[in-house]
């Protein structure tokens, strides 16, 4: 259904962890695969946890941002990111120098900070803490992914007919709950007759026209600052491969 993109719009910005407490014992995380006991001092321990430093390109992003920002107010974000790619693209390695031994220094706090937790754990408290840092990782990694595609400017992707629709009727239907909303609109939609719907479907054509010339712009900029990780699959370089024919 359409409203699935709060995911990173945002799994419902860190939503619940899908964590039940138990009384007095702790608490166990659900997965698919396994149950996983978590103890009561993990959250504590785990809060105390630093971040990773941000790389030498995410941080002078980050800086250049508000200035681009503030110089140019209406420019998308999209058209702000690929300025500071092209200015990042033409520093000169003097100054990437100066981010590149931050991201360093930054780094050596982190692993070092990182150590200094782990040797007060007793061996089975650091078995539980690395099986709750893997299933919050696999939680967070959409959110902290969509973040960084945010900041980068990635575009949107196309819209479907029916999702330009519910966005369009969704505000301008009567008062209730979201859910009953949903579901007079969802009607109409039934509803609208194939010529009336050929507009929406026309619109949705225009939204893919317009990702694909973006995402087309996007990538080239990802390639231009070593970001090639961020490419659609089908856009990455192929390994060659090294078997004799």
């Amino acid at each position: 259904m359409a409203l699935l993109r709060g995911v990173w719009g945002v799994l419902s910005a860190l939503g619940k962890s899908g964590v039940a407490l138990c009384a007095d014992c702790g608490s166990r995380l659900r997965s698919p695969f396994s149950f996983v006991y978590v103890p009561r001092w993990f959250s504590s321990t785990l809060s105390s946890y630093p971040k990773k430093p941000m790389t030498s390109y995410v941080r002078f992003s980050k800086e250049q941002l508000p200035i681009f920002k503030a110089k140019n107010p209406d420019a998308k974000n999209s058209e702000l990111i690929k300025k500071i790619a092209e200015l990042w693209r033409e520093l000169p390695d003097s100054e990437k120098k100066v981010y590149e031994d931050a991201y360093k220094a930054d780094w050596q706090a982190y692993k070092e900070e990182i150590n200094r937790i782990q040797e007060q754990l007793t061996p089975s408290q650091k078995v539980s803490l690395e099986n709750e840092i893997m299933q919050k990782r696999l939680k967070k990694k959409a959110i902290i992914k969509k973040r960084e595609l945010t900041m980068l400017g990635k575009p949107k992707r196309p819209r479907s007919a029916y999702n330009i629709y519910i966005s369009e009727r969704f505000q301008e239907a009567k008062d209730g709950s979201s859910q009953l909303k949903l579901k007079a609109v969802n009607e109409s939609w039934k509803n609208l007759s194939s010529s009336q719907k050929q507009v929406y479907i026309q619109l949705a054509e225009d939204d893919k026209i317009r990702y694909f010339n973006e995402i087309k712009s996007w990538e080239e900029q990802m390639v231009e600052v070593g970001r090639i990780d961020l490419l659609r699959r089908k856009m990455q370089p192929q390994a060659k491969s090294t078997e004799k024919r």
